[in-house]
């Protein structure tokens, strides 16, 4: 009796061993699996941390590499019109303002050097054709016509036509324009808009917005139609003008580059939208642009 009793407890230990031993084995096998899965979590963080990094980098490496070609090697060379403040404008002999900041974040984005070509706002998609120029950015508009000649990046700002009349004008909104003689910058889209809603002949095209402005105060047209922040700078510096409350148009800004270079057009993509969401695109237009 005493053997077989001493035969049944060491089977019940060795049970309870085994027991004991695969309750062991399955914590370690938890554990493993356990940092198995932080170690994958971990590396699809870091992965996934890496290919941002990639992606900031990628326009300044493609650049670099050669991927991107520009008209003088190392150079962003920028066409615009100095003449559309708080876009563009010269300050003693610096071209300055919300586009050339702009343009120069982009240039340090893709490892270039920003060079800024003046020029009327009418041959600025020419040269940008034609090669002599990288990118148009001149508080320029995307529209059918250009799109035609031009590629154009996203849109980074928004613009809106606006009329400019003297202050003791008859013209009280935009539906009081038919009939009026009307002023515009030649090649702009309110220029277009104004020669197909009221005609050829009612529409004067200046070769910048000031001449047309000083046309305005001359009584040689009745009224201007541009884009509202340089038409803030106008009535600003001179007496006598308002702009009227209800907008023409509304538009988005972009910059054109030629439907040839579609990889710097891409670098600038990635670069400018970088620039868009760390708020670097929202600082420079508030530097320039007050809030109402």
């Amino acid at each position: 009796m005493k053997k077989l009793a001493a035969v049944f407890l060491a089977g019940i230990m060795c049970v309870s061993l085994a027991a004991c031993g695969s309750s062991a084995s399955d914590d370690a096998a938890s554990t493993d699996t356990q940092t198995a899965a932080e170690e994958t979590a971990e590396e699809t963080e870091e992965t996934a941390d890496d290919a941002a990094a990639a992606d900031t980098e990628e326009a300044a490496d493609t650049a670099a590499s050669g991927e991107v070609t520009t008209v003088t090697e190392g150079i962003l060379t920028m066409g615009t019109n100095a003449a559309f403040p708080p876009y563009e404008y010269y300050e003693g002999d610096a071209i300055v303002g919300i586009d050339a900041e702009i343009a120069q974040a982009i240039a340090e984005k893709l490892g270039l050097s920003l060079e800024i070509v003046d020029m009327d706002f009418n041959s600025i998609i020419t040269a940008v054709q034609s090669g002599k120029v990288d990118v148009g950015i001149a508080g320029m508009t995307v529209d059918p016509d250009r799109l035609e000649n031009v590629d154009f990046t996203d849109s980074y700002a928004t613009g809106v036509q606006v009329v400019i009349v003297p202050e003791d004008s008859e013209i009280a909104s935009v539906d009081d324009l038919e009939g009026k003689l009307i002023g515009t910058q030649e090649g702009t889209t309110g220029w277009q808009y104004c020669s197909e809603d009221y005609g050829d002949d009612m529409v004067i095209p200046y070769t910048n917005g000031a001449t047309a402005v000083q046309a305005l105060l001359d009584g040689k047209v009745d009224c201007v139609v541009i884009d509202q922040q340089p038409a803030l700078n106008f009535v600003e510096a001179n007496e006598g003008l308002k702009i009227l409350e209800t907008e023409y148009a509304v538009e988005d800004y972009a910059i054109a580059v030629s439907k040839d270079n579609t990889g710097l057009r891409d670098a600038i993509n990635t670069a400018l939208n970088e620039l868009i969401d760390d708020g670097t695109v929202q600082g420079i237009l508030d530097k320039y642009i007050t809030a109402e």
